[in-house]
């Protein structure tokens, strides 16, 4: 198995379909979610009946796809992310840069208001909060490990505190997307600026 592959399968919080699946109804759902909480509804407040009449499917279409709305709401959270690329290898730069770039989307301002919906339930609901980790924990682990492969190589500090970096490393994309922090650099550019930025205090 490729070691940056995610190793949660994307459909280990739903229940096997009963029929053969279309992925065009997939994705209406999945993008009927994503309206509604960018529009300011809560993750609690979010209904099947509004997803299936956002999504123009019936009710039953859903439940056939995910056993309860916490699961929609994760996969709703994983299509947000999207898939975890294929790094270049060249250099733990290139890598990072790789990753952030994926990390990020067009979409950054809608997604961050998702975000903020979702939050609170996060903190008080301990099985979606379970879920939402078992989603992003993958994508961290990818970076772990290029961090660690540049303490190993030479290319970063020795003394390096790679859990500190990855909130260096994801914290700023994160409020951007929340409060629309104007930083004077385009959305081409952030990812490199970021990183460069880092790897002055990071590199060996």
């Amino acid at each position: 198995m490729n070691p940056m592959t995610s190793t949660v399968p994307a459909a280990q919080e739903r229940k096997a379909p009963g029929r053969p699946r279309n992925a065009q109804a997939d994705e209406a759902i999945l993008d009927a979610v994503l309206a509604l909480m960018s529009e300011g509804q809560s993750a609690t407040a979010v209904s099947i009946e509004a997803v299936a009449a956002r999504a123009g499917v019936g009710k039953a279409t859903i439940y056939r796809r995910w056993p309860n709305k916490e699961s929609l709401l994760i996969d709703a959270v994983r299509s947000m992310k999207g898939p975890i690329p294929e790094l270049p290898g060249a250099s733990v730069r290139d890598d990072l840069i790789a990753m952030v770039t994926a990390n990020r989307s067009s979409r950054s301002r809608e997604f961050g208001k998702v975000t903020a919906c979702l939050l609170p339930e996060l903190q008080r609901d301990a099985e979606l909060s379970r879920m939402h980790h078992a989603v992003m924990e993958p994508r961290r682990e990818v970076m772990r490990t290029i961090l660690r492969r540049g303490i190993a190589g030479g290319e970063l500090r020795a003394d390096l505190n790679i859990e500190l970096t990855l909130l260096m490393l994801s914290g700023p994309s994160m409020m951007q997307g929340l409060f629309g922090i104007d930083t004077g650099v385009t959305d081409d550019d952030f990812p490199t600026m970021l990183v460069d930025s880092l790897l002055r205090g990071a590199a060996a």
